[in-house]
């Protein structure tokens, strides 16, 4: 029942939060819950972490902020709700892949029993609220007004949001639930690019920064899981001080030939 309520939790308030949010900054900020995920790990299945992986939820948080800041100054779209409202579908996010990795180990659950339960009693819950608002009915109208784009698509999105499922289902239970939080956030720069290409939207440099700062950290995590305790972090804040100072460099040299 617990991961049934998480799961709808997850995928209902990221859903709303699109009549507030623009789709790049709703995929940013999903791209962030590694962030709830390493803290939902210490809490509930008392997990250690190295300060790389701290260092590298901090870089993502930043490049978190300021894609929110330009998006604000640039988006008519940006709204204090829609923030609100995925923040509500992180903290689901922070708790529900620790429960399906603990699940999975004390139960030894398989991954079709994790859907079945998940998707089958959160399909329940959700019929539910539709009949307790009476929006089952308007929904019903527009499908059958609609049927290929509603049907049809639908057919697509299951299939194919199930053979997903089952690949982050199986990193969870090979690898843990951080290390499925890192993968599945890689696949948001792919979701931000065609957004980009398709949907006319407001573009700035500053995405670019800031969505440099989001790969960085993921990379350092990454680097993390194959290193563990031999980085060494003053090699970590050279590193971070040339690149900032090659930054500088393009600046000055974009300046001086403008």
């Amino acid at each position: 029942m617990m991961l049934a309520l998480l799961t709808l939790g997850t995928m209902g308030f990221s859903n709303s939060s699109l009549g507030y949010l623009n789709y790049p900054t709703q995929v940013i900020f999903k791209s962030c819950k590694l962030i709830p995920v390493l803290i939902g790990g210490i809490i509930i299945q008392g997990k250690k972490y190295g300060p790389l992986d701290f260092i590298a939820a901090g870089l993502l948080c930043i490049g978190l902020v300021l894609f929110t800041l330009t998006d604000s100054m640039v988006s008519p779209r940006f709204n204090i709700i829609g923030v609100a409202i995925i923040i509500c579908a992180l903290l689901c996010d922070s708790v529900i892949g620790n429960v399906q990795e603990k699940t999975m180990k004390q139960h030894k659950a398989t991954n079709t029993e994790v859907v079945l339960y998940s998707y089958g009693l959160g399909f329940l819950y959700l019929f539910i609220i539709l009949m307790v608002t009476g929006e089952l009915h308007k929904g019903a109208t527009f499908s059958s007004n609609h049927p290929m784009e509603t049907y049809g698509y639908a057919l697509l999105f299951s299939l194919s949001g199930y053979l997903g499922i089952q690949i982050v289902l199986t990193l969870v239970q090979t690898h843990g639930a951080f290390v499925a939080a890192t993968v599945t956030t890689c696949r948001k720069a792919v979701t931000i690019l065609i957004s980009f290409l398709f949907f006319y939207k407001p573009f700035t440099m500053q995405y670019i920064w800031s969505g440099m700062l989001v790969l960085l950290g993921l990379y350092l995590n990454i680097y993390s899981k194959q290193y563990g305790s031999k980085i060494k972090i003053k090699s970590l804040v050279v590193f971070i001080q040339q690149c900032c100072l090659r930054h500088n460099r393009i600046q000055q040299q974009l300046m001086t030939n403008v």
